[in-house]
């Protein structure tokens, strides 16, 4: 290993582990796990600190920002809402590591407001870069007599009518403040004598941006004034016969989550209801700004109902996720080099055939550094072959104008047989797979929503062709969504194939959500898959104690494996006694990671590092040795749609699919996961108190980095020729023996 780096702005430890040392009483303790949501943070601090990284370009380190502000959003919408209703609730479950929702609570608190001060020292610092390269936020006292008239008339003609100013007093109860929504509110003081003072809300309009661009004077550069400034500025239109002796803005975060009643009768009817709860949900946070006159302070949180821990007085400002409009095109020098993902040599070759393609040999196409329009002529072309007479299809997330919702519409107007899977719990995209839903209905498309509690997260699409006197099957397995967006910012595989055996199973799949209302008992007898929620764990445990028996019996050895969480204390357990029995085992774990690696006596044999860079690692991989030293043909190689938590295991429907086609196998093998090993530039490694260092810090230089490797060279399946990354010694197989 490298010498260690000292511990980044990241590293932050839920409960340290003396000396890496756990005493063998210990092994089933508690303490063997990390806290899920405070690992997450850790993770949201890794996304900070790349807004931190010299070697980004600065509209990149601003998106880096925004991106955690907005990550932080959702985490308190949904994860820290629903601790805090069981502590509400006085729930004292305990959970696997050991806390109860209320220390849960408690700790994210303290954590996250460390996290909200790092955002808003990196704004200020993001904001100075900025103005030098002559791209500024200026406050209203900076600008000059012509630009504040350019803005009383863009206020008067495109600001002032959407507005809606509110007195607050007895006869006018405070309003209602949407999730995440803004309001500016205003200490007012009549102008006359005799009048009296009262509270001005302004709540900010929902769609209008929240940076007004001011025309460019004198070649000054991009000059942009904050939308609530503004309304301070030009509050004698909102408020006419009262000054302002002093103004705040505050912002609302309430509780997103939605649950379902388990015996729901109409299930739509249901997540409609429920889809307009959301917006009234209860506050879970209120920041305002650290300027507000303590009174005004006072009575925002008397008034909107708050309890005390719900505020958050910020000296910054409020809603980083916005800084996202900053990003201009036309300071393109400021962002990454755009990069067009490479469309697949083998559906060029077979004139883009892609049924010819997949007969010939089975393919994985590497999102986003290859063409996501490859999923989509996939469909395509199954919607308008006259000899294919079903397509079977699983929408998790996807956007209004899908091309393959499309696709699937014109395939079933043409008559074709055309069953559509849509996951309508699909957190926050909800109400966009509704309409979905009736879109592909009034088409003729079979719509099933699979089961009330159990999410439907695999990636399946299933063709059924008619080729001479026999039906043949083509079937796409993905690790992520059928999103064209996503698609170009995600890591994902799309494995093609046209084996028999994973066309039955496919069938299967889908056969065994359309039937049942809830998942039966036994999962269908699968050829080569498996599946959540019956075998996909248990295979999986199966898989990493076959390698344990083989370091037991001084045989080759390991495991490698990539996904976005690490939760599950069956798997994790499971890992910890293959660490025991000597197997080296190293994981790539983007996000939440609750395994403790490299501690003696429980997992000295597991590393764990998290890559996180331009693009959003997502695909899932797990690699077994099988009775060779990794990397091997003999190896056993499956991609998933599932992450190792409880919810994906125990709770969802996913898929695990192996690798078996020798080209396939060797991409995903000697290719992605050894590039995701080797990586050092975009790398964190994981030690068993929960902390991260930097593999090659900023100002190191250069290292190897697997998003500019994918982006330079051809996969090998989609070409059949690529260079191979060598696996670093720090990294190379060692087996420690039994502790």
């Amino acid at each position: 290993m490298p010498p260690e780096e000292p511990e980044s702005k990241s590293a932050t430890r839920q409960k340290p582990v003396s000396e890496t040392k756990l005493d063998a009483a210990l092994i089933k303790s508690p303490d063997r796990f990390l806290n899920r949501e405070l690992s997450w943070l850790r993770f949201n601090e890794r996304v900070l600190e790349e807004a931190h990284n010299l070697k980004h370009p600065l509209l990149e380190r601003l998106r880096f920002l925004s991106i955690s502000a907005n990550n932080l959003d959702e985490f308190f919408m949904v994860r820290y809402a629903g601790l805090r209703e069981q502590f509400r609730a006085g729930v004292t479950r305990i959970s696997q590591e050991g806390m109860t929702p209320g220390q849960q609570v408690e700790a994210i608190e303290a954590q996250s407001a460390k996290l909200m001060e790092a955002q808003q020292a990196c704004w200020k610092e993001l904001r100075d870069l900025l103005s030098e390269q002559k791209l500024e936020v200026l406050r209203m006292q900076d600008l000059g007599k012509a630009d504040v008239a350019w803005l009383r008339e863009h206020f008067e003609s495109n600001v002032f009518p959407i507005l809606t100013p509110q007195a607050v007093d007895p006869a006018h109860p405070f309003p209602f403040i949407p999730n995440l929504g803004f309001a500016v509110a205003f200490q007012l003081v009549p102008e006359k004598a005799g009048g009296e003072a009262m509270v001005g809300l302004v709540p900010m309009p929902a769609f209008s941006p929240r940076f007004i661009r001011l025309p460019d004077r004198s070649k000054k550069g991009i000059r942009f004034v904050r939308l609530e400034s503004v309304i301070a500025q030009f509050m004698d239109m909102l408020f006419p016969g009262f000054s302002s002796s002093g103004h705040c803005v505050f912002r609302i975060v309430r509780d997103s989550d939605i649950e379902i009643e388990e015996e729901a009768e109409d299930l739509i009817h249901e997540f409609e209801i429920l889809l307009k709860q959301r917006r009234r949900g209860r506050i879970v946070r209120i920041h305002i700004d650290g300027d507000a006159p303590q009174p005004l302070q006072d009575f925002i949180t008397r008034e909107i109902g708050a309890e005390p821990r719900d505020i958050m007085v910020l000296h910054g400002l409020l809603g980083m996720k916005s800084l996202s409009e900053l990003i201009v095109e036309d300071r393109a020098d400021l962002q990454f080099k755009p990069y067009e993902p490479r469309y697949p040599e083998r559906i060029r070759e077979m004139g883009g055939d892609a049924f010819t393609a997949i007969r010939a040999k089975d393919f994985i196409v590497h999102h986003p550094y290859e063409s996501f329009d490859v999923v989509v002529q996939f469909i395509r072309q199954a919607a308008i072959d006259p000899d294919v007479i079903a397509i079977k299809q699983t929408l998790y997330r996807t956007t209004l104008n899908s091309p393959i919702v499309s696709a699937l519409m014109e395939a079933a107007e043409m008559g074709k047989n055309v069953t559509a899977l849509v996951e309508i719990k699909a957190r926050f995209d909800e109400e966009t797979n509704l309409r979905l839903a009736r879109d592909l209905e009034r088409a003729g498309v079979q719509v099933v929503y699979g089961f009330i509690d159990y999410k439907t997260h695999a990636k399946v699409s299933l063709v059924v062709r008619r080729e001479g006197q026999k039906l043949q099957s083509y079937t796409h397995f993905g690790t992520g969504n059928y999103h064209p967006v996503t698609a170009r910012i995600y890591t994902d595989l799309s494995l093609f194939t046209a084996d028999p055996a994973l066309g039955r199973d496919a069938n299967k799949l889908f056969n065994y959500i359309t039937a049942y209302r809830e998942p039966p008992d036994l999962a269908p007898d699968f050829e080569k898959i498996a599946m959540s929620p019956r075998t996909l764990e248990p295979r999986l445990i199966e898989l990493i104690e076959a390698e344990a028996k083989a370091a037991r019996a001084g045989k080759p050895c390991g495991i490698w494996a990539k996904m976005n969480s690490l939760v599950d204390g069956d798997v994790i357990d499971a890992l910890y006694r293959a660490s025991q029995a000597g197997v080296p085992i190293i994981l790539v774990v983007r996000g939440i990671c609750c395994l403790r690696p490299g501690v003696e006596g429980l997992s000295e044999n597991i590393q764990v590092k998290s890559l996180i860079g331009r693009f959003l690692e997502h695909s899932r991989i797990v690699c077994f040795a099988n009775g060779e030293t990794l990397p091997s043909p003999k190896a056993k190689v499956f991609i998933s749609s599932a992450d190792w938590m409880q919810r994906n295991l125990k709770r969802r429907v996913e898929a695990l699919v192996p690798i078996e086609n020798p080209t396939v196998h060797r991409q995903v093998l000697n290719q992605i996961m050894i590039a995701n090993l080797n990586d050092d530039e975009q790398s964190w490694e994981m030690d068993g108190d929960g902390g991260f260092h930097r593999l090659r810090p900023p100002d190191r230089g250069e290292g190897f980095s697997a998003h500019r490797y994918f982006m330079e060279n051809p996969s090998l399946s989609g070409r059949g020729n690529a260079l191979v990354v060598s696996l670093p010694p720090r990294l190379a197989p060692r087996k420690r023996g039994k502790s």
